[in-house]
């Protein structure tokens, strides 16, 4: 087993840091206290490559493969979590959803600006009482001639206020043998179509840099030809979607741990109490020491999952096991990092607590812990948990 990076994907990730130190890192504290990413960034981001890198040439991507994609995304974890979920929605559930299942006209028309960073996308699934639920989703669609006319709201929404398209998923079934997961259809709606509304989650935790918001269908009248794939596979191209997103979260939160570590070595390697830096105390070193072990076995989960997807073997409950032990050390990571920083790390003139507030959200969305674990056990002894 190799786990070298090519020449390509060093050069890359050498890139991308060098990028996000000087263009995110100096800025993440004044847009997470403003709750707003500088929108100036996007367009950046898009020439360096961050929302090309799965998207092919021929649609004006990078067509990279899925490590190289993921490389990306850590370092955006490491960076700034707002800023990855930006581009990780746009470029990852939207963008690759496009690719996956959109028609042809779909692709030219969505993609190339999604590549470049000047059209933004939102995907549109969790509702007030359907989150982990989705299947049961109440956001209609019917069929009125030529058209679908969408009625229903969405929550937590990232890049909502600022996308150009949303992904939305709704229900087009209506008979009882199109009921639950089999009676849904996915849809791509421009924002600025009438009767789509859109208002601003203020006062998040953490993620305060990125837009989230609640979405609402009053009437919203789309053509036929905005069905991605078929009608009543809207579900499993959600599933499908989430499953490679969430290999983008374990990558993320990977980078976060990444993020968590550095700063804490260089805190604790300056930093004096009774004669020397901190970091010779053993309980400082035992810290770190956890840190450490868990970037490292982050990584090595979020790869192996990264591997079977880009073998074409199954790879759905690697990538649960992933995402579940990552984002869990990620808020571990974070933890530590403010005990070590003691006071200081209370204040948001240091990162770490930022990155205590970013990583929380990291077991809720996209399948919270406990779905992983419900779909880990259920893999394990074939017997469904729900």
């Amino acid at each position: 087993m190799d786990l070298s990076l090519t020449d390509e994907q060093q050069e890359f990730r050498a890139l991308a840091r060098s990028f996000l130190e000087a263009e995110v890192v100096p800025h993440r504290r004044e847009w997470d206290r403003a709750e707003q990413v500088d929108p100036a960034l996007l367009p950046k981001l898009g020439e360096i490559g961050f929302f090309g890198l799965a998207i092919p040439a021929e649609y004006g991507g990078l067509g990279g493969d899925d490590l190289t994609y993921n490389i990306g995304i850590e370092e955006l974890g490491r960076a700034d979590s707002s800023v990855r979920g930006i581009v990780s929605v746009s470029a990852g559930l939207v963008g690759k959803t496009i690719l996956a299942h959109g028609s042809e006209e779909q692709k030219q028309r969505w993609l190339p600006g999604i590549a470049a960073g000047t059209t933004l996308g939102c995907f549109g699934l969790t509702e007030p009482e359907h989150g982990s639920d989705a299947g049961h989703l109440r956001t209609r669609a019917r069929r009125d001639g030529e058209e679908w006319v969408l009625s229903g709201s969405k929550i937590f929404i990232t890049n909502a206020t600022m996308a150009d398209v949303a992904l939305v998923f709704a229900r087009t079934g209506t008979d009882e043998t199109q009921q639950g997961p089999r009676g849904i259809s996915a849809f791509l709606v421009p924002t600025d179509t009438p009767g789509f509304g859109r208002s601003l989650v203020h006062g998040k935790l953490g993620l305060r840099g990125q837009a989230t918001a609640e979405l609402s269908f009053d009437d919203v009248r789309i053509p036929a030809d905005a069905l991605v794939g078929e009608e009543g596979k809207g579900f499993r191209y959600a599933m499908e979607t989430l499953d490679k997103g969430r290999i983008s979260i374990a990558a993320s939160c990977t980078g976060l741990i990444q993020a968590c570590l550095e700063a804490t070595v260089e805190y604790a390697t300056g930093r004096e109490q009774f004669g020397k830096p901190i970091a010779g105390h053993q309980l400082v070193q035992d810290m770190i020491a956890e840190m450490s072990v868990d970037v490292d076995a982050a990584r090595l989960l979020t790869w192996r999952a990264i591997d079977l997807l880009q073998r074409g073997e199954p790879f759905g409950v690697a990538a649960s096991k992933a995402k579940l032990f990552a984002s869990e050390a990620a808020v571990k990571a974070s933890n530590l990092a403010i005990q070590v920083f003691g006071g200081y790390g209370f204040i948001d003139e240091y990162p770490v607590q930022k990155f205590m507030r970013d990583a929380r959200v990291m077991t809720l969305y996209e399948g919270t812990s406990q779905i992983q674990k419900l779909l880990i056990g259920r893999a394990e002894t074939g017997i469904s948990a729900f």
